[in-house]
């Protein structure tokens, strides 16, 4: 079993490199890249009956198939030793392991990943194990789901059976990724699976997410080498004000409530934040939501924040007589998934953008990793998800030439080690994604990828900026000033 680098190291501010033993991966996730999505027991997530459901996922694209990282694991992983990379963060198929929700596992399930962490092993691949990217068994959404109390302790199950099966291989587990995603998008706008359109129900899914996150803290502390280190990975919003007026600052506030404080408040801190309960109070009776001793099971200690970033959020007061225009990144719905602050008005940071219409602005990265520096010293962090969509092509040559990309990484990576050198301690940085994959509601028309997939053959071709990714990673640095990147 391996684990990350576990001592800060400091840097000067004009060095190029990285602390030593600064942890460089890829990541990607189990109903995006897997496939086999009725092979070896495995039964239907909320995933595999959104994408089922006509008019959901763009062009009718499921992940019935996606990379078919399930059946070509082997190759996968010898690219990503072709590429350098020390760590790989993969998520485990909730509805592959235990299929209903609950119960005993399918061992044929577990024996994937046994066979993919010995795989990685073997070639010298750090795995990370997520429990939860977003696939919820169906059973469990058919019993209500995340608004539902009970999901949460069938979570922690499942997260001590996956430990006793990967225990001895995986020094690094991440409980939840992006928690917001799957209580706002999937509970408030319904652009996420299971594509539900309730207020409620998005701030009670967003405490029992918290919850199933202290108790599976609990269950995988209780089933795992003492060595072994627990995450969680939040996707926080990097907040801006459109101006210094009042107003806007009010609308950040608000945001910055609903979009972070509801996981970062009672995760780290131990307690909900008072603006949000009173912002939120016309939805919720968080009285009989939060039980006698939640608040002391979602503050559990972890051992490091996973962190993903892609753009800020600039956010501005609501326009006089009209809702918000949600131009925010998430998706288009008429219901806005920003539960009790649904009137703020939402704007570009600037226009340049990637094919997601996502502003590229590396700032928002660094304020956010400082930002947690200084509200959380001696959190270690980890930069769990980063990167771009464009619109990849092979050329003629067979190559697939992706310099906007590796101009995103560039800026991206030099933002996290501007914030090293400022103090934020920073563990490690992992790509999304290793490979192009099944993009949620925007099926295979968006390409995160590193590695270029052809769809129809799964024909694998490393894209320019995985050959430029794999020498940052040989170096431990990145290009000095003059170098073409």
């Amino acid at each position: 079993m391996t684990a990350v680098r576990t001592e800060p190291t400091a840097q000067s501010a004009s060095d190029t490199s990285f602390p030593p033993g600064f942890v460089w991966g890829a990541a990607t996730a189990a109903y995006q890249v897997e496939g086999a999505a009725a092979e070896d027991g495995r039964t239907p997530s909320i995933w595999d009956t959104y994408s089922h459901t006509p008019g959901r996922v763009r062009n009718g694209d499921t992940g019935d198939i996606a990379a078919d990282h399930y059946h070509r694991y082997q190759g996968d992983v010898a690219l990503m030793k072709d590429l350098g990379l020390k760590a790989y963060r993969f998520s485990v198929s909730w509805s592959r392991v235990q299929p209903t929700g609950r119960g005993p596992a399918v061992e044929r399930g577990l024996d994937f990943y046994r066979r993919l962490t010995d795989e990685l092993l073997e070639a010298g691949i750090t795995p990370v194990a997520t429990l939860y990217h977003w696939d919820l068994p169906q059973e469990l959404e058919d019993a209500g789901g995340w608004p539902q109390r009970d999901t949460a302790h069938r979570f922690a199950d499942y997260a001590e059976i996956t430990a006793r099966a990967l225990g001895d291989r995986v020094g690094l587990w991440t409980t939840l990724n992006e928690p917001w995603c799957s209580a706002f998008l999937g509970y408030g706008s319904g652009v996420h699976a299971p594509g539900r359109t309730d207020p409620a129900a998005t701030l009670r899914a967003a405490h029992h997410l918290n919850l199933a996150h202290g108790l599976a803290t609990g269950a995988l502390r209780e089933n795992l080498p003492s060595t072994a280190q627990t995450s969680i990975t939040l996707n926080l919003h990097q907040v801006r004000p459109l101006t210094d007026s009042a107003a806007d600052a009010e609308a950040a506030r608000r945001i910055d409530a609903v979009g972070n404080r509801i996981f970062t408040g009672p995760i780290l801190d131990g307690a909900y934040p008072e603006d949000l309960l009173a912002d939120t109070a016309h939805l919720v009776d968080w009285a009989e939501l939060v039980h006698d001793g939640d608040l002391a099971e979602i503050s559990r200690p972890i051992d490091l924040l996973g962190v993903n970033y892609y753009s800020p959020t600039v956010v501005s007061a609501a326009v006089e007589g009209g809702a918000g225009t949600r131009n925010d990144g998430h998706g288009a719905s008429d219901h806005s998934p920003w539960t009790g602050a649904d009137d703020v008005t939402f704007h570009l940071a600037n226009d340049q953008l990637t094919a997601m219409n996502w502003a590229i602005d590396a700032s928002g990265l660094h304020t956010l990793l400082t930002g947690l520096a200084a509200s959380h010293p001696g959190l270690p962090l980890m930069v769990t998800e980063n990167g771009a969509a464009f619109d990849d092509y092979v050329s003629p040559e067979g190559r697939v030439n992706d310099p906007q990309r590796i101009a995103y990484l560039h800026s991206h990576l030099d933002a996290v080690r501007q914030a090293i050198a400022d103090g934020a301690d920073v563990r490690g940085y992992f790509l999304w994604s290793l490979l192009d994959n099944f993009e949620w509601s925007y099926g295979y028309s968006k390409r995160f990828g590193a590695v270029y997939v052809d769809y129809g053959t799964q024909r694998r071709i490393p894209k320019a900026s995985a050959h430029w990714y794999a020498e940052v990673i040989r170096r431990n640095a990145l290009p000095s000033a003059g170098e073409q990147g």
